[in-house]
């Protein structure tokens, strides 16, 4: 199986610097990989960057920790858009969904999928921090919303994807989306099981070595 057009190439480092993203978006180019996934900020350098070549955008939106306003959400993710991305990944605000309060991610995540104005959108719903019942529910409120993906970790919590995550989340949301896996993912073999247990979309740093693997 061919990883390439799986894989989301990753730099979300808080130090990353432009020589880096530079680096990741050609070599996005050059391995044909689906989207570079990167901090917001620098989404008009990547997509100039890679005018041409095929390879998206994915902009990551309050990110790692999910937590700031919808409304702050919502004016980054439309900066997004209008910088060139393709794709946006967004944090869920995971101390709202322990606290029980749905509706409230619910709309957060609407909120996000508005402003993004067609362009797909992927919920992290950092599963190192939740329960089995959690995640089901936190699913329930990103296919409400709207959400094109669901997504395991940040990479940057506790922990990162596991194979019952992907399976649990794959069960809950059924076709209505899809899945993408990232934290911690290394190794082909990692990425092909994460892909055998439901995952659409692999997110990792080491996609070269993935695919080459």
């Amino acid at each position: 199986m061919r990883l390439n057009q799986y894989m989301d190439h990753t730099l979300l480092k808080q130090d990353a610097t432009k020589s880096q993203l530079d680096r990741l978006c050609d070599e996005a180019a050059e391995h044909g990989f689906k989207t570079v996934s990167i901090n917001s900020c620098w989404t008009r350098h990547c997509a100039e960057r890679l005018a041409g070549t095929g390879v998206g955008i994915t902009s990551c939106i309050s990110f790692p920790l999910g937590a700031c306003s919808t409304a702050a959400k919502a004016a980054e993710a439309r900066q997004a858009v209008a910088d060139g991305t393709t794709e946006i990944d967004m944090v869920l605000n995971v101390g709202r969904l322990v606290s029980g309060d749905d509706d409230y991610c619910t709309e957060d995540i609407r909120g996000v999928v508005e402003a993004a104005d067609g362009r797909p959108v992927k919920v992290i719903l950092e599963v190192c921090l939740l329960d089995d019942e959690q995640i089901v529910r936190a699913c329930k409120c990103a296919v409400a919303a709207g959400a094109a993906f669901v997504k395991t970790s940040t990479g940057f919590s506790t922990g990162g994807a596991t194979i019952h995550a992907v399976k649990l989340m794959r069960q809950t949301v059924g076709d209505a989306c899809q899945i993408k896996a990232a934290g911690g993912i290394h190794t082909k073999e990692e990425a092909l099981a994460m892909i055998e247990a439901g995952a659409d979309r692999i997110g990792a740093s080491a996609s070269i070595a993935i695919c080459e693997g």
